[in-house]
């Protein structure tokens, strides 16, 4: 476990070895950040998904399902689109039309000046490298945030760890390791920090243990390997989708998903290929391990 979830002050060692420090806060204002934790919320939450194709339209209705009949969302989406090309006005979204034209589409920038949304869940381009190294990541970050926080002071803003192609030359399992601390946080996260807590939904870390899990047992139920989760090399499979799903509502409610529904329906109301009991039940232990395991998602660890 500690060699996938490192400590708040990691980020800081990445940000050193960069030569990046635009944080106003050092490791000691960090983790006293995170170490606070959040409150679970009373009751059903309106939320607003910005972000690209490993966000998609089935994930937020899996969320929705999962978490309640109260629950609300609103999404924005593009083909690999950057936080900066969803923040800047008059940019060409690749995709655009195609991934909003559905009913739960709003524009993003009226969407976060709206103050109508108790949480904002961004995510950022993958290659994960390129975008930090050529769209100012951290920078978009602490803008959509604050525009957030300007509109509704208690809104709560999470980052939505992501993953990269399962071909990577530097190995996929160990991408998702070295990744969290590189780049997530210490060029994105962390560099956006000022006197406020920005989450982190690390649906990276629940595929790479949830895979290890699997692979080291042979298979678990209906998921024999990694491909399963998967359509491609990296968009997911409805199983993937249903496992970033209880992801997200575990960190968004506080709420251990053990027990939850795992047979959902697509975003278009078909029927989603489920994970049986077996694969669900480690999906679910799983993704309840790795986010009271990690400061960062505010899920704090009396909440065991």
């Amino acid at each position: 476990m500690s060699r996938l979830f490192n400590p708040a002050a990691a980020g800081l060692l990445v940000l050193a070895a960069f030569g990046f420090n635009e944080s106003n806060v050092g490791s000691a204002e960090i983790d006293a950040l995170y170490a606070r934790g959040t409150e679970a919320p009373a009751g059903a939450l309106r939320v607003f998904h910005l972000g690209h194709s490993l966000v998609g339209r089935d994930m937020p209705a899996m969320v929705a399902q999962l978490a309640g009949a109260d629950h609300r969302y609103e999404s924005q989406l593009g083909w690999g689109t950057t936080m900066k090309e969803h923040w800047e006005p008059g940019t060409s979204i690749k995709g655009f039309e195609l991934e909003n034209g559905h009913p739960r589409f709003r524009p993003a920038r009226e969407a976060v000046s709206s103050g109508d949304y108790d949480a904002f869940v961004l995510t950022e381009m993958v290659e994960i490298k390129d975008a930090v190294r050529y769209f100012d990541s951290s920078i978009y970050l602490k803008r959509w945030a604050d525009a957030g926080w300007k509109a509704n002071p208690q809104a709560r803003i999470y980052l939505y760890e992501t993953w990269h192609p399962l071909d990577d030359p530097e190995g996929w399992l160990q991408r998702i390791d070295r990744d969290l601390s590189r780049y997530w946080e210490g060029r994105i996260l962390v560099p956006a920090l000022r006197d406020r807590a920005i989450h982190v939904i690390p649906a990276g870390q629940v595929l790479g243990r949830f895979v290890r899990e699997v692979e080291a047992r042979g298979g678990v139920g209906n998921v024999a390997d990694r491909s399963a989760l998967f359509t491609d090399g990296i968009h997911l499979s409805d199983l993937g989708t249903y496992l970033v799903a209880l992801t997200h509502v575990a960190v968004l409610y506080h709420r251990d998903p053990l027990g939850l529904p795992h047979e959902l329906q697509r975003a278009d109301g078909s029927v989603a290929n489920a994970p049986d009991a077996e694969a669900a039940r480690l999906m679910q232990e799983i993704v309840w391990a790795v986010v009271t395991s990690y400061p960062k998602t505010g899920v704090r660890a009396h909440e065991l």
